[in-house]
């Protein structure tokens, strides 16, 4: 009788745990996906217009890209990858346009020889990106946007500005800590900082 009493109290505590345990996986789902997602999160609630399904479709993001290992990049690959990116800055004082183009294509061949999914499937790429490199992406997102549209100088310029956040994640020897280094933000007038413009004087002029 009291073997069968025992059985019975361990049975019961064993259901109270499972049960408490997934409420707690349920509660801290939505948290954890917010933490490690960010401004990814609040963009995918904006979009659904429905907390729960922005968390499903981050979820399956993370379902399906979480376990993927960032590919090194030998020293002299990162090198060619930080002079092509300068010489894309330059390029966009005289030609704005095809220095967004650029920038694009050279992001996405970066994305590719990290381990990333190839850029022929953008929003795939872009999906695993958000998974582990949540808080650079929409400068990404917004670069690829503007080298297809017929966007303003001072757009791209901007998003050329936010994307190189990405670039420089990706470039990194180390994996960049998202939650200690975001994107610049605007200034007083609402325009992001202005580094592309540092060489503008090799062409002659005085700054």
């Amino acid at each position: 009788m009291i073997a069968v009493v025992v059985i019975a109290v361990l049975v019961i505590v064993l259901v109270t745990l499972r049960y408490t345990g997934r409420g707690r996986a349920r509660g801290s789902g939505g948290r954890g996906l917010k933490r490690r997602f960010g401004p990814e999160y609040e963009r995918a609630v904006a979009l659904h217009g429905d907390v729960r399904a922005a968390e499903r479709e981050l979820g399956e993001r993370v379902r399906r890209h979480g376990s993927l290992q960032e590919q090194p990049l030998s020293p002299a690959v990162r090198e060619q990858y930080v002079a092509r990116w300068d010489a894309v800055q330059e390029q966009f004082v005289d030609s704005p346009q095809k220095a967004v183009t650029e920038a694009d294509a050279l992001l996405t061949r970066l994305a590719r020889d990290r381990g990333f999914p190839d850029g022929e499937q953008f929003e795939e790429q872009l999906a695993a990106l958000s998974v582990h490199h949540a808080y650079f992406v929409q400068g990404y997102r917004g670069m690829h946007a503007a080298a297809r549209d017929q966007s303003g100088t001072e757009e791209m310029r901007e998003a050329m500005v936010e994307a190189r956040s990405l670039f420089e994640a990706l470039v990194a020897e180390r994996q960049v800590d998202a939650a200690r280094r975001r994107p610049p933000s605007p200034d007083g007038q609402g325009h992001a900082p202005w580094p592309l413009t540092t060489r503008r004087h090799t062409k002659g002029g005085s700054t």
